[in-house]
């Protein structure tokens, strides 16, 4: 009889003890969720970019020598800004006073000055030619009721570019991270960014370093930054100044969207403005103030067809000296009789090759 007791005991603890077993595993889970839910960032690995495909233009012959480069500039322009056997490759767009992009312009209603000095032009091209493209996406706790309409934004924007574009999303509040590695597809893209929520402060200028840094392992030569944020950088180790030789240093062309507060109560959403439109005009891209977030979608439309419709001006500088230096480059429009006042936004200059 004590025996029967004692094995129907053990039973019952076995039993029970499975069940606390199961309540346990399953309060520390639920734990790991809200958790996660609280540090977007928090548990994001970035791993390291993949190997890029090998595609038929790498069997292609590299064409090389001035002569041969720029007979052959028009068709192999997948550059921005680049000195390669003393070949600068100029990306550039034209809008008019209503901001609209302007097209069908020719190689003779531009002039180009390098350094303050006249140059000849040796090539002339509007092709859409395939972009490394990187989305930096506030996620500080300011963006929570802007986050749904700026998500759709950045989906509108991938789904209009290139199909043959690579993009990836550096996601920041306290802290960058790459949220989404190198991809082609919009699907993953949504895919992640619906599983974050915005929280936190501001590292902006540690998120657009990130960025342009991850673009050195870009697929293409041509490169992009789209930065999508409200306000001003709050917490960020790199300073403004680091950023800014960053920036010059790189060959990246950056457009941002701004969804700023009319009364910013803060000195760094006060200035949030400024820094980026600085960022985007010393590379030849725009930045886009937002005042109703019913507009983004459209906004995020019309910057990716502007990368899609680029005009790109190629010359050999006349007096180039391979000193390091800091070149400065200046377009000019000649516009055909009867267009209203035309602006044209392209890069401010580029270092020298070095010896």
């Amino acid at each position: 009889m004590r025996d029967t007791l004692q094995v129907r005991r053990w039973r019952l603890i076995q039993r029970f003890g499975w069940a606390l077993v199961v309540v346990m595993f399953c309060a520390v889970s639920w734990v790991g969720v809200g958790w996660a839910q609280e540090n977007p960032l928090g548990q994001v690995q970035t791993q390291a970019p993949p190997a890029p495909k090998k595609t038929a233009e790498d069997s292609k012959p590299v064409i090389e020598g001035a002569a041969n480069v720029v007979a052959h500039a028009t068709s192999n322009r997948n550059a921005r800004i680049r000195v390669d056997v003393n070949l600068v490759l100029v990306p550039a767009t034209v809008t008019d006073p209503m901001n609209r992009l302007v097209t069908g312009l020719e190689k003779e209603n531009f002039q180009v000055f390098d350094d303050n000095v006249g140059q000849v032009i040796k090539s002339f091209s509007t092709e859409d030619a395939p972009v490394s493209i990187g989305v930096v996406f506030d996620l500080s706790g300011s963006m929570s009721s802007k986050f749904m309409r700026s998500q759709k934004a950045l989906t509108e924007f991938l789904r209009t570019s290139n199909p043959k574009d690579e993009f990836f999303v550096v996601g920041f509040n306290d802290r960058p991270a790459v949220i989404v590695d190198y991809t082609s597809e919009v699907d993953d893209v949504e895919a992640r960014m619906v599983m974050l929520k915005p929280e936190k402060r501001t590292a902006l200028i540690d998120a657009v370093y990130l960025a342009v840094n991850k673009l050195k392992d870009a697929k293409y030569e041509r490169k992009a930054l789209l930065i999508i944020s409200d306000g001003g950088d709050n917490r960020s180790r790199y300073t403004e100044g680091e950023l800014r030789r960053a920036v010059r240093e790189s060959d990246v062309q950056i457009y941002a969207i701004g969804i700023f507060d009319m009364y910013a109560p803060t000195p760094e959403e006060q200035l949030g403005p400024l820094l980026l439109a600085d960022m985007c005009d010393a590379t030849g891209g725009r930045m886009f103030r937002v005042t109703d977030v019913a507009d983004l979608g459209d906004i995020a439309t019309r910057i990716s067809a502007e990368l899609r419709n680029e005009y790109v001006i190629g010359y050999t500088p006349s007096q180039m000296k391979t000193n390091g230096n800091w070149r400065k480059l200046k377009l000019r429009l000649l516009p055909p009789p009867g267009l209203p006042p035309l602006t044209v936004h392209n890069r401010q200059g580029y270092y020298a090759p070095s010896e």
